[in-house]
């Protein structure tokens, strides 16, 4: 396997390390992401006049602002700020200011998402749960939500993918990545194009292993659901 081999010759391991790291990056941005949206599709939806204004605020600067300026702020900003604000100065790894970053940008994504699956929801399905006697956090956890990830889980997809994509521009704070290890590797041996495409084909196979697992998810989600017409 030559320079990509997994003894002292080749990068093999280091390069397991990195994508392992391009993983667990891409997981917890989302995650976090994934629950901030939560709450930022609630300020979308709220009859509060403020709730609302500061949603649309935030998505106006977020989705107009590249994510890796949001990550250069925080990595070169947030200790001073902190220090200002709490008289201490805590450590702000590459890491750290890549899963901050990407779960604030695209946040703001799955709050869209999640804000379009609820307007589109049936609004038969809160009648009925209303009818039914339901307790709000009832209604929502056992009847509405269920549906609402249903019908988001396409485009929840589609930020996922993005997130994963976005993890390679981390490496630009320092991070060892997938992409950073492959650069050191490639300078070392002169080798780019060996690194490179092996970076590609990692990036596809992540991809791919998250569409056969979307797609398990949906056909789970749809059971019961009527066909459309004509199949």
């Amino acid at each position: 396997m030559g320079v990509l081999s997994f003894d002292d010759t080749g990068y093999g391991d280091e390069l397991l390390i990195g994508a392992s790291v391009t993983v667990k990056l891409a997981v917890y941005s989302f995650i976090i992401a994934f629950f901030l949206g939560l709450v930022l599709s609630s300020m979308a939806l709220s009859r509060n006049v403020v709730s609302r204004w500061l949603w649309k605020a935030l998505a106006s600067v977020m989705m107009g602002v590249p994510s890796i300026l949001v990550v250069f702020f925080i990595y070169y900003n947030s200790s001073l700020i902190l220090e200002q604000i709490f008289g201490a100065s805590p450590e702000i790894t590459p890491f750290i200011a890549g899963v901050t970053g990407l779960a604030i940008v695209y946040s703001v994504y799955v709050g869209e998402a999640i804000r379009g699956a609820v307007i589109n929801t049936d609004r038969g399905q809160f009648d009925a749960a209303q009818a039914l006697g339901l307790q709000r956090w009832m209604m929502w956890f056992y009847v509405i939500l269920p549906q609402v990830f249903r019908l988001a889980l396409p485009g929840l997809t589609n930020i996922w993918m993005v997130v994963l994509k976005d993890t390679a521009l981390i490496s630009m704070v320092g991070l060892s990545d997938l992409v950073r290890v492959a650069d050191v590797a490639a300078a070392v041996t002169k080798q780019p194009f060996i690194f490179y495409l092996f970076v590609g084909f990692a990036y596809i196979v992540f991809s791919s292993a998250t569409m056969l697992i979307a797609r398990q998810i949906e056909k789970r989600l749809n059971r019961g659901q009527p066909l459309a017409s004509g199949f």
